[in-house]
């Protein structure tokens, strides 16, 4: 039952009208209900909230492949979430071109996969820069070969160990790379008028520039539907918090195994004096015994130092550290 005005406030609203205070016709408009279409063809399982939270996991997923990733090519790689969206499995195969980089993905201990889709100009990218070259892609789509898939298949594999971090949070996650396709016609893993949520990714490698889509199923996720809400992810951050992680950080950069060279010194030669060197031959170097040498920390410069022996063993004698601002 509408609510029932005074004598007062009808001879207010009544006076309002006259004055043009109020206008009758913007009052019918406001008064009419918003209506909002409902396409049942395509029915809304993901919330808004839902989605958000599946970027703010592959925002984290984002950063571990720009960290991982450089390791296997040399190379600066920039990765970010573009956008997140539903849309129906039909819809999302339909779009995918030939060749296609296609990962499936068991995703245990849920039950389903899911697919993770490489643009192939970061493919041709990748496989040029992992086989010598500078990492740029094809002027025009080919088939790829079987060497180039099994270079392509571990870089794969490696994307999706990597997801196991980000899901901690909502769920702990063994996920397996069943199979690589290239053919989109090979993927119909379910069927085509089911939902599925689309994580887009922007990878940048060097100067090459693509996009990766993670592609969720509703019914991989189903079970864990509840989780996914910014409530429960950032309760689960809290309680899974360590107010010892930066040590425990600390401890593992310690253990991380990183080379050091102490170049003695530089020197050129002609090819012909290369091939004609014999046993107790004498290279002449470009430094002195008692000058300082280079240590290189990685490929950094890190520290000087004077040569020597420990023992049985060549050392050096650190007699000075390189700073930063050096």
């Amino acid at each position: 039952m509408g609510e029932v005005l005074s004598q007062n406030e009808i001879d207010n609203l009544l006076a309002a009208l006259s004055t043009g205070e109020l206008d009758a016709d913007q009052m019918q408009e406001s008064e009419e209900k918003q209506v909002k279409i409902y396409d049942f063809n395509r029915p809304t399982k993901f919330s808004k909230e839902q989605l958000r939270t599946l970027e703010m996991i592959f925002e984290h997923y984002s950063r571990l492949i720009a960290t991982n990733l450089p390791v296997y090519l040399r190379k600066n790689v920039q990765v970010t979430v573009a956008s997140s969206e539903t849309v129906t499995f039909s819809e999302f195969t339909n779009a995918l071109a030939n060749p296609v980089i296609l990962g499936i993905i068991n995703f245990a201990p849920l039950n389903g996969t899911i697919l993770m889709d490489l643009a192939t100009n970061l493919g041709y990218a990748i496989l040029d820069r992992m086989l010598g070259g500078s990492g740029l892609p094809l002027e025009k789509s080919r088939e790829f070969s079987e060497i180039e898939l099994t270079i392509i298949q571990k870089i794969l594999v490696m994307f999706t160990q990597l997801l196991r971090d980000p899901w901690k949070n909502v769920i702990e996650i063994s996920p397996v790379m069943q199979r690589l396709e290239t053919n989109p016609q090979f993927a119909q893993v379910i069927a085509p008028n089911d939902m599925i949520a689309i994580v887009t990714l922007n990878m940048k490698i060097g100067d090459v520039e693509g996009l990766m889509n993670i592609c969720l199923p509703f019914i991989t996720l189903e079970d864990i539907m509840d989780k996914l809400n910014t409530r429960f992810w950032f309760s689960t951050m809290q309680e899974n918090h360590d107010e010892n992680y930066e040590m425990y950080i600390e401890s593992l950069i310690r253990k991380v195994d990183i080379p050091i060279r102490a170049v003695l010194g530089k020197s050129t030669i002609s090819v012909s004096d290369f091939m004609n060197l014999q046993v107790g031959d004498y290279i002449r170097l470009d430094s002195k015994v008692d000058e300082d040498m280079n240590v290189f920390v990685g490929n950094i410069r890190k520290f000087t130092a004077l040569p020597g022996a420990e023992k049985d063993s060549y050392a050096v004698r650190i007699t000075s550290v390189i700073r930063e601002e050096e």
